[in-house]
């Protein structure tokens, strides 16, 4: 995959979070991408942030808002994706922080007829909270020094951050759609906008990003593993409101069962018509 990836960063009311996750991508060795910030409803701050960020970095950068009406993850990054140019969509939060290789692995991974979820390492809330007091970039350590925070038990886990070379085992579970998640998701835009991208009748949260990778496999692409290549560091941080949990499990559950459903009800179509 040779052009340009856009990076849908999706962020809500969390600068020192969103500041270390841009930091992480200004880093990155692949600089053919640009970033556009899918921001759902934050204050000014964030307005501010993301100005001087867009002053001082190399990368094109994009702040995409709207009002807050709760939460509404898959309507501004449908709208985030309208306003994108690359041919490949990269999905992270803007919680997450990614290694200097990120971008790279995954270009390497992109494949035509294919979606790519990358898994992700979780920080305590203590480790969170002194990451980003101190701002110590963590995205530049080395392996050994995540082994170490890993057997302090500050972050859940260290085998994702290995790297296995490219091999059949990343094709065997095709029609697989548990796991996949937004905070990194990469998805060629063509078959994006084929699925008409996020279903915005999936209201607060919970299973937007789940029901766009089963409507992305009833529509023939299958899942390519980014397990042990592309992994994000993930921040502690409160759950969101669920109270519409259980009501947006029984809508996946349905669509799960319908391969007929391929196109989201309300979805990036109303956006880039007028894009």
């Amino acid at each position: 995959m040779n052009g340009l990836i856009s990076v849908i960063v999706t962020t809500y009311n969390w600068t020192e979070a969103l500041a270390a996750c841009l930091l992480s991508l200004s880093d990155q060795q692949d600089r053919q991408f640009e970033i556009v910030i899918a921001d759902d409803g934050s204050t000014p701050v964030t307005q501010r942030l993301v100005t001087d960020f867009i002053e001082t970095s190399p990368i094109p950068t994009r702040h995409v808002w709207h009002e807050d009406h709760g939460f509404r993850a898959g309507t501004i990054r449908n709208k985030a994706v309208a306003t994108s140019r690359g041919d490949y969509l990269l999905f992270i939060d803007g919680d997450c922080l990614t290694l200097p290789d990120f971008i790279l692995r995954h270009r390497q991974l992109a494949e035509t007829g294919y979606f790519v979820p990358g898994n992700r390492v979780l920080l305590d809330q203590n480790y969170t909270e002194q990451l980003l007091k101190q701002k110590i970039p963590l995205h530049r350590q080395s392996f050994s020094f995540f082994v170490v925070q890993w057997l302090c038990r500050r972050i859940n886990r260290v085998l994702p951050l290995l790297y296995l070379p490219l091999n059949r085992w990343r094709y065997r579970r095709p029609h697989n759609w548990q796991k996949a998640m937004t905070c990194n998701l990469a998805v060629w835009k063509n078959d994006f906008l084929a699925v008409n991208g996020f279903d915005e009748v999936f209201e607060g949260w919970g299973y937007e990003d789940s029901d766009l990778v089963i409507r992305l496999i009833h529509h023939g692409i299958h899942r390519k593993e980014g397990r042990f290549a592309a992994p994000v560091l993930h921040l502690w941080h409160r759950h969101n409101d669920r109270s519409r949990h259980d009501e947006n499990y029984q809508r996946l559950l349905r669509r799960v069962a319908d391969e007929a459903v391929i196109r989201a009800e309300r979805g990036v179509d109303q956006y880039v018509e007028k894009a």
